[in-house]
C-alpha cells in the first residue's frame, strides 16, 4: 500500500541577482532580508515560462549510455556492448534495440549525450536533483542520510516559490510530489537531494511509500496488484469512516487546545502549527486529491499501455497529479537489491526489465500528454545521476561513470528529433558541447519561468543562488 506524508507550507519569496546587487549598492549587509524581498518590481515566477509543470523520471543508479541512447556499433567488440542499435525518428541517434517504443517518439525528444560531472558516486543523486554538489565532510562522503544543510531539491525550490503567487495558498496540491517512494526507502534508508534541505522541511516533497512483499521482492520487475497501488494519504479515511461533521468537531477541539497553548508558544511556532493543521485538513477533505490518486479511474487499456509494473503505474499517477495542478513530480526508479540501474553484475536486468520498463512508461507518458494537450506545457526530463564505464566486465556489467552520460528532455518547447552533443568513440567523454548538472537545473528553471539567477534566503537568512555557474540551454528550445 502506498501512503503520503504531508508537510506544512508557508509563504516566503525569492529574489534575483539584480535585486541583490541593487540592495548591495545601498548597503546590503545593513538591510534586513524582508527589506530586500519587498522590492516591488520583482517578477513573479511561472508567468513567462513555457512549462507549467515538470515530470522528472529519475533512473537512480545510472543507466548505461552504451546500452540506451549512445550506442557505439563501430567500437571494438570488447567495449560496444551486447545490444544492437535500431532506427529512430532522429537520424543522428543510435538507440538501443530494447527501446523500440521510444524510437517511435524521438521526434518529440531531445537526447543530451554529453552530461558530465566529477562526482563518480551515487551521492550525485543530490547533485542531479538540486543542481549543486553536496556540501560534505570527509567522513560523510557524497552519500549518507539527508542533512538540513543540504541544498534544496529543484522541486522544493518550485514549491517554495510557488507560494508567492496569488493562488499559492489555495492550490489543491503541494507543488512537489515524489513517487512511488522516497529515494532509498526500499533499501531501508534515505538518499540526499530529494528534500528541501536548508529551505526547511515545510517544502519537502509530498512522498508516497510502498512495502515489498518479501525480502527479495522487486516491485519494479513484476506487475503490481491494485491493493499495492492504493495511492492514498496516510490516515485518510472515507467519508463514511470519518464524516465531515466529525472531522470539523475534531478541528474545533484542536482550536480549543490551541487556545490553551497560545500563551506559551512563540509566534513562529504557532504559525507553523496552524499552517500544518490547515494543510492537513485541506488534504483530507479534498476530493481533487482523492481523485488524482485513484488509479482505478484510469481505463485498463491506459494502465496496460504504461505497464503494470511499479514504475509504469507510478508514472501514470504522476500524469494524473500534474493534470490536477501540481508543478513538479518526480517518479524514481529506485534500487531494491542494491543494483537495478546500478548494473555492475551483468546486462541481464537491463535487457529483461529495466530498459523495456522505461521504454514502455516513457513513450506512454509522452503520447498521453500529447493527446491531452499537456505536452506543450509540461517539461519531461529523464535520466540518472551518472552513466556506466565504457569498459565492461565479463558479463557486460559496467561500473560507475559520471564523465559522460545521456539525459532526455521533451515538451514545453523543447525541440524534438535532436541529439545534442557527441561523445568520443568509446562514449567515455564529451567530444563537444559538454553539459553540466548546473546547466540542466538552469534549463529546468528557465522552462518554468524562474530566473536561474534567483536567490533564496538560506537558514541564516543569507542570499543563496538557486543555480551557481550554470546556464539554461536556450538552443534546445524551438
Amino acid at each position: 500500500m502506498l501512503s503520503i506524508n504531508g508537510r506544512p507550507q508557508r509563504v516566503c519569496n525569492g529574489f534575483t541577482r539584480r535585486e541583490v546587487l541593487t540592495a548591495g549598492g545601498a548597503g546590503l549587509f545593513g538591510l534586513s532580508l524582508p527589506s530586500i524581498l519587498a522590492a516591488e518590481d520583482r517578477p513573479l515566477p511561472f508567468v513567462n515560462g513555457r512549462a507549467k509543470s515538470v515530470l522528472f523520471l529519475f533512473l537512480f543508479g545510472g543507466p548505461s549510455q552504451l546500452e540506451t541512447f549512445d550506442l557505439k556499433p563501430h567500437a571494438p567488440a570488447k567495449l560496444r556492448g551486447p545490444f544492437r542499435p535500431i532506427a529512430s525518428r532522429t537520424p543522428e541517434l543510435l538507440i538501443s534495440e530494447h527501446l523500440p517504443q521510444t524510437a517511435q517518439v524521438t521526434d518529440k525528444v531531445c537526447v543530451i549525450r554529453t552530461m558530465t560531472h566529477q562526482l563518480n558516486d551515487h551521492g550525485a543523486a543530490h547533485y542531479i536533483q538540486t543542481g549543486h554538489p553536496r556540501v560534505r565532510t570527509e567522513q560523510e562522503g557524497f552519500g549518507g542520510p539527508p542533512f538540513d544543510r543540504d541544498w534544496p531539491a529543484m522541486g522544493s525550490v518550485v514549491n517554495y516559490l510557488s507560494l508567492q503567487s496569488a493562488e499559492g495558498s489555495t492550490r489543491p496540491f503541494p507543488d512537489y510530489v515524489y513517487l512511488p517512494n522516497r529515494l532509498g526507502y526500499l533499501q531501508g534508508g534515505n538518499r540526499p537531494g530529494q528534500d528541501a534541505g536548508w529551505l526547511g522541511r515545510a517544502y519537502n516533497a509530498l512522498a508516497t511509500n510502498i512495502q515489498k512483499k518479501g525480502e527479495q521482492d522487486n516491485p519494479y520487475f513484476r506487475d503490481c496488484d491494485d491493493e499495492e497501488l492504493n495511492f492514498q494519504i496516510r490516515g485518510l479515511l472515507s467519508e463514511t469512516q470519518m464524516p465531515l461533521e466529525r472531522l470539523n468537531r475534531r478541528e474545533s477541539l484542536l482550536e480549543q487546545f490551541d487556545g490553551q497553548r497560545r500563551n506559551v508558544e512563540r509566534a513562529v511556532r504557532r504559525t507553523a502549527y496552524d499552517g500544518y493543521r490547515e494543510r492537513a485538513l485541506s488534504l483530507v477533505t479534498s476530493e481533487k486529491v482523492r481523485t488524482a490518486l485513484n488509479i482505478r479511474r484510469e481505463p485498463a487499456a491506459v494502465r496496460d499501455r504504461y505497464g503494470r509494473h511499479l514504475f509504469g503505474q507510478s508514472t501514470l499517477v504522476g500524469r494524473r497529479i500534474l493534470e490536477a495542478g501540481c508543478r513538479f513530480v518526480t517518479v524514481a526508479w529506485d534500487t531494491v537489491d542494491g543494483y537495478s540501474w546500478d548494473s555492475h553484475r551483468s546486462s541481464r536486468d537491463l535487457e529483461k526489465h529495466l530498459i523495456p520498463g522505461f521504454d514502455q512508461a516513457f513513450s506512454a507518458v509522452l503520447e498521453d500528454l500529447d493527446q491531452r494537450g499537456m505536452l506543450d506545457e509540461t517539461l519531461v526530463i529523464a535520466g540518472g545521476e551518472m552513466g556506466r564505464t565504457p569498459r565492461p566486465n565479463g558479463k557486460w556489467g559496467r561500473g560507475h561513470w559520471s564523465y559522460c552520460f545521456p539525459f532526455v528532455l521533451a515538451g514545453a518547447g523543447i525541440r524534438g528529433g535532436v541529439a545534442y552533443g557527441r561523445s568520443d568513440k568509446e562514449a567515455g567523454y564529451p567530444a563537444d558541447f559538454p553539459v553540466k548538472l548546473e546547466d540542466l537545473a538552469a534549463t529546468v528553471y528557465h522552462a518554468l519561468g524562474i530566473d536561474p539567477e534567483t536567490y533564496l534566503p538560506d537558514a541564516q537568512g543569507r542570499p543563496a543562488s538557486i543555480v551557481e555557474g550554470g546556464r539554461p540551454l536556450l538552443e534546445l528550445f524551438g
